[in-house]
């Protein structure tokens, strides 16, 4: 991770951490340095969440990337995983999606993509980097007829949803599904796929302002869908996140089915039609113990990887695997996108549930999730919190009373000023009392931000 990009972006509270003038910046780099590379006129492609910022960012994007002679196609609001589609698809040098995701309204982020619509590469972050912190004299500006222009592109939205709705196996008629879309950027591509597709739609969380984004609502607070889908007696339930790159699954009874679920099932699926290339599911280090187990029983190998859907794409790129994801909702079916995407994830647990003729709850039946707690905690420093000896002696601690049948998992946020500290174990009490002990160590030295 660099000085301003982690894991999923430039991310940050809008104006203060992420700046328009850092916007400008970027779109200032990537105009000339694409120019540069590729000798001719650069077109990158935007796209943009319901966040009120978003529209502040993506001006100035455009500002700083026609002034330095590229073209800018805007997507308007959309999907991350839309952008993606676009960029891989239409020939683009980069995409960019403005959006923080799951974090609150206040906050905002800078995606970038490359011409696969994969993240972008480490080197050409720490370029832009460089050139934040550098002199912005040292890139000319466009004149003339070499200044950029800006082209209204929703028929690239269209397309991809078009492209959505060619992947499904089978009508959905008589099918009653609810969609949570957290006030986000899924709040009307995913409802026209559903339609299209012949589902009775319920739809909640549609109707954004600019500050409503993932408050109380989606994939982080999937409570509300559970008592929808209970409520209206829907077959299933799906929640998105703020730019819908996430998918978190609701059965018929209410129950979430999370990450890891959906990798369990689909996983199952696939190695039963004999689709699984290599036999192997790659997960990260987040992914609940009970879920390995059940890969066990199913004769499913598995990889795992640091948390990031960035990290889990890069293992399947470079081995070879079609299915990966995080217990969080990121699920990236290798074959159809280069990145998670959670209407596609939707679809594809739907085709499990049609083609199997089977109830979600009994898809995920085999699956025995062991309790687990995760803990967020503000630090001053996250490398000096984790890294504190008294913090690594708890943790050790932790790690050896719970032996085989548990395990602590504490590292750093990538797209936040926190320590994240997780217990699985066989009872909520033990989970919650070795995570709140780490918790106490990291108070008592005097790491958290009061």
């Amino acid at each position: 991770m660099g000085k301003y990009f982690g894991t999923d972006g430039f991310r940050g509270e809008a104006n203060k951490t992420l700046t328009v003038e850092h916007a400008y910046q970027v779109g200032r780099f990537l105009g000339w340095y694409y120019r540069n590379q590729n000798h001719r006129k650069c077109k990158v492609v935007i796209g943009k969440d319901t966040r009120r910022s978003s529209y502040m960012f993506e001006y100035s994007l455009v500002a700083g990337l026609t002034a330095s002679g590229a073209d800018v196609y805007l997507l308007h609001v959309t999907t991350t995983p839309s952008v993606s589609y676009v960029v891989r698809t239409e020939e683009f040098d980069c995409g960019i999606m403005i959006s923080a995701s799951h974090n609150p309204y206040y906050d905002n982020g800078i995606k970038l993509l490359n011409d696969k619509g994969e993240k972008m590469d480490e080197e050409t972050i720490l370029k832009i980097e460089e050139y934040i912190d550098g002199n912005p004299a040292q890139i000319p500006f466009a004149v003339r007829e070499e200044i950029g222009c800006t082209i209204d592109y929703a028929a690239g939205r269209n397309r991809y949803i078009g492209y959505l709705i060619s992947l499904a196996t089978r009508s959905y008629k008589n099918m009653k599904v609810g969609l949570d879309c957290a006030n986000g950027s899924a709040w009307m591509i995913a409802k026209s796929v559903f339609d299209a597709l012949g589902a009775k739609t319920y739809v909640i969380n549609a109707e954004p302002d600019g500050t409503n984004i993932n408050t109380n609502c989606g994939s982080t607070h999937i409570g509300v869908l559970q008592e929808y889908v209970k409520e209206h007696h829907l077959d299933v339930g799906f929640a998105y996140d703020g730019d819908a790159d996430r998918c978190i699954a609701v059965d018929e009874n209410g129950n979430v089915v999370d990450g890891d679920a959906i990798l369990y099932i689909y996983g199952c699926y696939m190695k039963e039609r004999g689709k699984l290339t290599n036999n192997t599911v790659v997960t990260t280090i987040m992914s609940n113990f009970g879920l390995y187990k059940a890969f066990d029983a199913a004769g499913i190998d598995y990889e795992k990887t640091q948390v990031g859907d960035k990290y889990v794409y890069e293992n399947m790129m470079a081995n070879g695997h079609r299915l990966g994801g995080e217990q969080s909702g990121h699920i990236i079916f290798s074959k159809y996108a280069s990145t998670g995407d959670g209407i596609l994830t939707s679809i594809k647990v739907m085709e499990v549930i049609l083609e199997k003729k089977m109830a979600l709850s009994k898809l995920t039946a085999p699956l025995k999730i062991y309790p687990q707690v995760l803990k967020n905690i503000r630090v001053k420093s996250k490398p000096e919190a984790q890294n504190d000896p008294d913090v690594q002696k708890m943790v050790e601690k932790a790690a050896k009373e719970l032996g085989d049948n548990g395990r602590i998992l504490v590292r750093e946020s990538g797209t936040e000023p926190v320590i994240r500290v997780m217990v699985e174990a066989e009872s909520l009490q033990m989970c919650e009392r070795y995570v709140d002990a780490v918790l106490q160590v990291i108070r008592e030295k005097g790491h958290e931000v009061i």
